[in-house]
């Protein structure tokens, strides 16, 4: 095992090295060396601490404040952009977290951390570094089915470090709106960091504000989830807006409508991929813009599993193991070599393409005869509709079991049975068609850019 953290050697490395280039564009241009002054710093005012909360929005400073306390040896908790107040005390407790540091002080008041600071707070002076043996994130989960579990990340650090080893002759600028306490943003950040790319940083995401910047930027790398997606291909400045600097566009953490994958190949050409992967094991299957256009009928698939992974349908349901994994979660066994149950349905086809169709949670059962609707089956024939821009489905309680109701966004005078009929038609049995259809002008979107089904039911009486 060696002395040190091969992955915060590599950090700092790469800060060292990367001079005055830039690292990211935030309110303003940082370099590498601005950058690494800036760490130094807090990783003095952080001082010797156990476990530390980061609890902040998009900023240079997020990342460098988890660097800081990594180089302290302290373990470091992520909180979730959109962790409601109980499921951040719950992780904070969980975790033992004996420091905060947030912009928002005052929603840390009912937490029990006596130690709430600022990043501001921590700037000091400059002090010698003793890089420690490794790294522990901790990431909560969602918690929709009651106190949140803390999954623990060490080895796939050191890991990161060897994957982003070698640095391009032309960086990439990439752009990141996933928040930075996401697994999303964070790994995207670090990768940048350890390549000597350039990070555009957005604190949220707003379609024309990100067309805008891929083009001032000439960005060459974006990650997005598919209602995000959804929003930039319908954006009205998107067909004016020079998007040829793009090199990379992946997608993930939510199910793609083959239709939108298709539009995406088209708007932006033979540079898109797509990957499944969960927090506990960030990566676990991809398939390349090459993989669909040879074979069309893969654009309903998330790919093949890759190199170091594992991947088994138990019972109709993803389980996963190998080295992209987190140790375990908190409190329990190491995850080891055992199996892990990712919650997700899906299937295999003959040459190992996974097809994923639903959480085993969103799974809706009908009626008095228990029929399985799984709702992404329903949204992606709704989505392929051509004057519906989104759908959520999900299950509605009532006298004789459940039913399905469908929340749409349209342009154009759709009706309820309009909406009824397409899906009869498109999917051909009469239990995937909607009981209630409501329309909405938007749908509410999580901080990591989900459809948030949760405030759907509870606007909807789901």
């Amino acid at each position: 095992m060696p002395s040190t953290s091969v992955f915060l050697n590599a950090a700092l490395s790469a800060l060292d090295d990367g001079g005055d280039r830039v690292l990211f564009h935030h309110d303003g241009p940082v370099t590498y060396h601005e950058a690494r002054d800036v760490l130094l710093r807090l990783h003095n005012g952080v001082g010797a601490v156990e476990t530390v909360a980061v609890d902040l929005a998009n900023r240079p400073e997020t990342v460098l404040v988890q660097l800081a306390a990594m180089l302290r040896g302290a373990r470091v908790l992520l909180v979730a952009a959109s962790a409601t107040d109980a499921d951040r005390f719950a992780a904070a407790a969980a975790a033992g977290v004996t420091t905060v540091v947030t912009d928002r002080a005052e929603a840390w008041s009912g937490g029990g951390v006596r130690d709430v600071r600022s990043p501001a707070d921590l700037e000091g002076t400059a002090a010698p570094v003793a890089v420690p043996a490794a790294v522990e994130v901790l990431f909560p989960t969602g918690g929709t089915t009651g106190t949140p579990k803390v999954i623990r990340h060490s080895g796939v650090y050191d890991g990161m470090a060897h994957i982003f080893a070698t640095r391009p002759e032309q960086p990439e600028r990439t752009l990141v709106v996933a928040p930075l306490t996401h697994m999303t943003g964070h790994a995207s950040v670090l990768g940048a960091l350890l390549r000597g790319d350039t990070v555009v940083l957005h604190d949220g995401f707003e379609a024309g504000t990100v067309l805008a910047a891929i083009e001032r930027h000439r960005i060459t790398s974006l990650s997005l989830t598919p209602p995000r997606l959804a929003a930039l291909l319908d954006h009205p400045a998107r067909p004016g807006t020079r998007l040829d600097s793009l090199r990379s566009v992946s997608l993930g953490a939510a199910p793609l409508p083959p239709h939108r994958l298709a539009q995406a190949l088209e708007v932006f050409g033979p540079i898109v991929g797509q990957g499944y992967g969960l927090t506990e094991a960030p990566m676990i299957t991809s398939i390349s813009a090459a993989e669909v256009l040879e074979r069309p009928e893969r654009l309903g698939s998330v790919g093949r599993v890759v190199p170091g992974m594992a991947a088994r349908i138990t019972g109709g349901e993803v389980e996963v193991r190998g080295l992209a994994m987190m140790d375990g979660y908190l409190g329990a066994a190491p995850i080891g070599e055992n199996w892990l149950r990712t919650g997700d349905l899906g299937r295999f086809d003959e040459e190992g393409y996974l097809y994923l169709h639903d959480r085993i949670d969103d799974i809706v059962v009908l009626g008095e005869h228990g029929t399985k609707v799984a709702p992404a089956t329903v949204e992606h024939a709704l989505a392929s509709h051509p004057e519906v821009r989104a759908a959520a489905v999900f299950g509605v309680a009532g006298r004789e079991g459940q039913s399905l109701h469908a929340v749409v966004v349209a342009e154009g005078p759709l009706g309820a049975e309009d909406i009824r009929a397409h899906v009869r038609a498109s999917l051909g049995r009469e239990h995937y068609v909607p009981a209630r259809v409501d329309f909405a002008a938007t749908l509410p979107i999580t901080g990591i850019g989900k459809i948030d089904k949760c405030a759907l039911r509870a606007a909807y009486g789901g």
